[in-house]
C-alpha cells in the first residue's frame, strides 16, 4: 500500500497577481516565437493589460485580508498580508508606466519590443514573489528572477556601448551581491535552523544565542545583498553609470520597481524576522542612512547629466526610505511605504520627461538639452516642475509628506541625529533640482539644439498622471496615508 504524499496547502486567490503577470510573459513569448512578426502594438498593450488587471484584482485582495487577516500557505514559504498588497500594486503600477513610456522609445531607437516586454513582465512577478515571500529562500528566488531579466533590460540598446557597459557592470555587482546574499541566509540558517521567517522570529524571541556571531555575520551580509538593490551607501557605486547607461525606460522601472521590491524585502527580514536584534543591526542602519543622503546629496551637485541627476537623487531618497525602516515601528513601516508609493510616481514621471528629451539615441541628457525647454515645451516643463518640487519635498507635494512622515518616526524613536541629516541632505539635494529648473526657465536653448518633439501618448499619460498624483497626494494625502498605515507588515507561522 502506497502511503499517502501530504503536499501543501496552496491558496490560488493570493497566487493571481504573480500568474498574471509570470503568465502574461510567457504567452507573449509564445506567441513571439509562433507568429513571425507581431503587430507593434499588441506588446506594449498585453503588457499594461496584465498590469491594469492585477490593479483591479488587488481592491478585492485587499478586501479579503483585511477581513480574514493574513495567512501563509505553501508551507509557510509564501504570506500575504496587506503590505504585499501594497507593494504589489506599486509594482504592478510601476510596469506599466514603464511600458506606455517604452512603446515610442523602442520604436524610436528600432529595437525589439516583445523582448523588453516579457523581460519586464518577468521582472514585476520577481518583484511580486519578493513583497510575499515568508522564507529566505524564496525571497532569493524573487530576487534573482527579478535581476536577471533587468540585467538584459539594461544592456539592451546594442547601438549603445554605455549600454552594453551599464548591463554588464550590473551584471558583475549584482552577481556578487547575491552571493553575499545566499552565504547570508546560510548563516542565519546555521545559526537559527530554518530559512522560514516566522520561525527564525519565534526562535530568537524564545532563544537566548550563547554565541551570536554566526547570526551577526549574516545579518550583516544580508545587507550586502539588499543594500546594492536599494543602492545605499556604501553599496551606491553602479548606480549613477547604470542610469546614465541604460535604456531610459528601464531605468524608470529600475527606480520605481526594483527599489520597491528590494526595500519590501528589507522590511520583511530585518524589521520582523530580526526585530528581537534590533539593538544589533539598527546602529548600522543609521550610519548607512545618514551616509546615504549625505553623498546622495552632495554628489549630485556636482553633476551635469540629468540621468545622473536622478541616479544621485535616488541615493538620496534610499537613505530618507532607511531613515523611516530603521525606527522598527508602525509608524516607521507605514512612512516606508507611503513613501515608496510616492517616490514611484516621482520616478516614472521623470524619467518619462527624460524619456522625451533625451531624443533619438537617448543621448541628449546633459543640462544643457534642458536649457530654455519652458519657453519650448512649456508643458514639459511645467509638469517636470512639479515631478522636481516632489523630489525636492516642497510643501503641497506628495513628496513633503512622505518625507515628513520618515522623519517623524526618525523622531519619534529619538534619533534627532539623524533626522537632522537628513534634513540637511534635503536642503543640499534642492540645489540640485532648483539647477534644472533655473535651466529650464532663465537660460536660453544653445543655438541649434534640437527641439523636443511631440510628447508619444504613452508618456503624455504617465507624466499626466504621475504629476496630478503627486499633486493631489500633497494636497489630500490622508487616502495614502490611511491606506499606508493598513499595510503594515506582519508575519505569519505557515
Amino acid at each position: 500500500m502506497i502511503a499517502a504524499v501530504a503536499t501543501p496547502d496552496v491558496a490560488w486567490w493570493a497566487l493571481v497577481p504573480l500568474i498574471i503577470l509570470a503568465g502574461a510573459g510567457f504567452l507573449l513569448l509564445t506567441m513571439a516565437s509562433l507568429v513571425r512578426r507581431l503587430p507593434a502594438v499588441l506588446a506594449p498593450a498585453w503588457t499594461v493589460a496584465a498590469g491594469v488587471s492585477v490593479l483591479v484584482y488587488l481592491v478585492p485582495m485587499w478586501s479579503r485580508v483585511g477581513s480574514d487577516g493574513a495567512g501563509s500557505f505553501l508551507a509557510g514559504a509564501v504570506g500575504v498580508d496587506a503590505s504585499s498588497v501594497f507593494v504589489t500594486g506599486i509594482l504592478a503600477a510601476a510596469m506599466v508606466a514603464a511600458a506606455l513610456i517604452a512603446h515610442d522609445y523602442l520604436s524610436r531607437e528600432d529595437l525589439p519590443g516583445v523582448e523588453f516586454y516579457v523581460l519586464l513582465l518577468l521582472s514585476a512577478a520577481g518583484g511580486v514573489v519578493m513583497a510575499s515571500a515568508n522564507d529566505l529562500i524564496v525571497l532569493f528566488l524573487g530576487l534573482e528572477v527579478l535581476s536577471i531579466a533587468v540585467y538584459v533590460l539594461a544592456a539592451m540598446h546594442l547601438r549603445r556601448i554605455e549600454s552594453q557597459e551599464a548591463g554588464l557592470k550590473y551584471f558583475l555587482l549584482g552577481a556578487f551581491s547575491s552571493a553575499f546574499l545566499l552565504y547570508g541566509i546560510a548563516l542565519v540558517y546555521g545559526a537559527t535552523g530554518s530559512t522560514n521567517m516566522a520561525r527564525i522570529s519565534a526562535y530568537l524571541a524564545n532563544t537566548v544565542l550563547i554565541d551570536d556571531a554566526m547570526l551577526l555575520a549574516g545579518l550583516g551580509l544580508l545587507l550586502v545583498g539588499l543594500g546594492f538593490k536599494v543602492a545605499v551607501v556604501p553599496f551606491h557605486a553602479w548606480t549613477p553609470d547604470v542610469y546614465q547607461g541604460a535604456p531610459t525606460p528601464v531605468v524608470a522601472w529600475m527606480a520605481a520597481g526594483v527599489k520597491a521590491a528590494g526595500f519590501a524585502a528589507l522590511m520583511r527580514v530585518f524589521v520582523l524576522t530580526f526585530g528581537t536584534h534590533v539593538s544589533d543591526w539598527r546602529p548600522a542602519f543609521q550610519v548607512v542612512a545618514a551616509a546615504t543622503v549625505l553623498v546622495g546629496a552632495i554628489v549630485a551637485v556636482v553633476q551635469i547629466d540629468v540621468k545622473r541627476m536622478l541616479a544621485y537623487s535616488s541615493i538620496v531618497h534610499a537613505g530618507f526610505i532607511l531613515v523611516g525602516l530603521q525606527a522598527t515601528t508602525d509608524r516607521g513601516n507605514s512612512s516606508v511605504l507611503a513613501y515608496l508609493a510616492v517616490y514611484a510616481l516621482l520616478t516614472v514621471g521623470s524619467f518619462g520627461v527624460v524619456t522625451v528629451v533625451g531624443g533619438t539615441g537617448d543621448s541628449s541628457h546633459g543640462l544643457d538639452s534642458y536649457r530654455g525647454l519652458g519657453r519650448r515645451r512649456p508643458f514639459l516643463a511645467g509638469t517636470f516642475t512639479v515631478l522636481l518640487l516632489g523630489q525636492a519635498g516642497i510643501p503641497f507635494t506628495g513628496g513633503f509628506v512622505v518625507k515628513l512622515g520618515v522623519l517623524a518616526a526618525a523622531v519619534d524613536m529619538g534619533t534627532y541625529w539623524l533626522a537632522g541629516v537628513a534634513m540637511l541632505a534635503a536642503a543640499v539635494a534642492a540645489f540640485v533640482y532648483l539647477r534644472v529648473l533655473v535651466a529650464m526657465y532663465l537660460k536660453e536653448a544653445p543655438t541649434g539644439s534640437e527641439v523636443p518633439g511631440a510628447v508619444p501618448v504613452g508618456a503624455l499619460v504617465v507624466i499626466i498622471v504621475s504629476a496630478a498624483t503627486v499633486l493631489l497626494a500633497g494636497l489630500v494625502p490622508g487616502p495614502l496615508l490611511d491606506l499606508a498605515r493598513d499595510a503594515v507588515p506582519v508575519l505569519v507561522v505557515g
